[in-house]
């Protein structure tokens, strides 16, 4: 049996007896697993990191990291993991291989031991060429690198990222997501990370739960995810402007129809055999037919189906937006 890392049960933040930010979740990670905290900001992804990191300490409910309590046991659970937080947190007036030992004097690592962790990790995330640049040289794809090589300056058994590629452009971010598999298949290490981009979570994750409103909805693997919303999306447009959902409705294997401003998105068994048959109808009723899609679902289409609406739909609450502000006005393209 898989042993579990992680294990939160009924952990819940309050903040001034009245914001809920994280509700009575629980949730198990297993060993050497990746597993992602998916929703918007807001949500309650960072506040849970936060707890499980021993920074904030719970209203209700606990929480173990292999096996130490994050209350009752919070230094020997600050020894076993490592974290990289969403924000910045490099010193930009000391070099990228000073603030790495830096950290490792913090931990209370040895000189000769820490010297050479700092040169093989700024290895790992190719930063070895730029150990002497001061850090507020580095662009944002560095910055992001160092912080990871910071975090794993103790080999922790256990690594936190809190939105790791927020900010970065899309060749940056799939370098990321590069380094974050190596770290998994090279050390087995178990990754805990949130994010809001619905292709890191697929692409990265073994296991993700969906989390909104400080409640966690629903756990799987990316493809459970997917297959436990029953169907293939169609999306239909109309050249006429009428509401024809009584009929896509009345088609065989038609399971769910939604109008969202005149296209029709349609959740329907055996998609490439549905969708002929919708046309079909659509045309016989006088229909004309302008735009026309068929997709696999989505981690979007999860979401919706969990939430009721769509992760880019939902409202970020002003402490989570003014902190990605900051990030993204310190990254450097």
């Amino acid at each position: 049996m898989t042993e579990e890392v992680i294990r939160a049960e009924n952990l819940t933040k309050v903040y001034n007896r009245s914001l809920v930010a994280v509700d009575h979740i629980n949730f198990s990670v297993r060993e050497g697993e990746i597993f992602g905290f998916l929703g918007p900001n807001g949500a309650g992804k960072t506040t849970t990191i936060g707890m499980l990191t021993t920074v904030l300490k719970p209203t209700e409910g606990t929480a173990l990291v292999l096996g130490y309590d994050i209350v009752k046991q919070d230094s020997e659970v600050r020894k076993i993991i490592g974290v990289v937080p969403q924000e910045y947190t490099a010193d930009e007036d000391l070099t990228g291989y000073e603030n790495i030992m830096l950290c490792a004097d913090l931990y209370g690592i040895p000189r000769d031991v820490a010297k050479k962790r700092a040169l093989e990790l700024l290895e790992l995330v190719e930063l070895a060429d730029f150990k002497d640049k001061k850090v507020e040289t580095y662009s944002g794809g560095m910055r992001r690198r160092l912080e990871l090589a910071i975090g794993l300056i103790n080999r922790p058994k256990v690594l936190f990222l809190d939105e790791p590629t927020l900010g970065l452009d899309v060749q940056t971010r799939a370098a990321t997501w590069e380094y974050i598999r190596r770290l998994k298949k090279e050390y087995g290490m178990t990754i805990f990370m949130t994010t809001h981009y619905l292709e890191e979570a697929d692409t990265l994750c073994d296991r993700i739960a969906i989390i909104d409103h400080g409640k966690i909805v629903v756990t799987g693997s990316p493809s459970e995810l997917k297959d436990s919303i029953g169907g293939d999306i169609i999306t239909i447009a109309i050249k006429e402007n009428a509401d024809v959902t009584d009929i896509i409705k009345s088609v065989e294997n038609v399971k769910e129809v939604r109008n969202e401003n005149n296209i029709y998105k349609i959740k329907a068994k055996l998609g490439e055999v549905t969708t002929p048959l919708i046309i079909e109808a659509l045309r016989k009723n006088g229909y004309t037919v302008t735009r026309l899609s068929l997709t696999e679902p989505t981690l979007d289409e999860v979401y919706l189906e969990y939430t009721g609406r769509a992760i880019r739909d939902t409202e970020e609450s002003k402490e989570a937006f003014r902190a990605q502000r900051i990030t993204l006005r310190r990254a450097r393209a």
